[in-house]
């Protein structure tokens, strides 16, 4: 078909991509990365944990503030600052699985905040309404 030279090798690498995010979060991973990461909320990210805590002092995430996490795959570390600051979360992958895991992961925490498919060159939002915007590992 004329126009669609490499859409199946795009189909391939998204597959690839979605299929990372449902097992993310199986128990062996979830292991590996509490040791190494010391979290265990299926990252996406090489974000340690201590450097999670470190942005949430410096971004100075707390109660009433919103944080945009671009990127955030399976919600890690998104999720996190949210839970242990008390912020609310928005969280952005251009991927579909990846908020699927990240939102189960706000209801299961009884985290405020919402998980979307969108692309982090056109975020579905009003300007001035974030405290503060995170990404990891988005553009490497």
């Amino acid at each position: 078909m004329p126009g669609m030279a490499g859409h199946e090798e795009f189909a391939s690498v998204e597959h690839d991509f979605e299929a990372r995010f449902r097992v993310i979060c199986e128990a062996p991973l979830l292991r590996a990365e509490k040791q190494v990461l010391g979290t265990d909320y299926g990252a996406s990210s090489y974000t340690t944990r201590s450097q999670a805590d470190l942005l949430a002092r410096v971004l100075g995430l707390e109660p009433g503030k919103v944080l945009l996490d671009v990127g955030s795959g399976a919600g890690w570390p998104g999720v996190y600052l949210a839970h242990s600051t008390g912020c609310r979360a928005i969280l952005t992958d251009l991927s579909v699985e990846g908020p699927r895991v990240s939102a189960d992961r706000l209801e299961k925490d009884g985290i405020d905040g919402f998980s979307l498919s969108a692309s982090g060159t056109h975020l579905p939002f009003p300007d001035d309404i974030f405290d503060a915007v995170t990404c990891s590992d988005v553009f490497c």
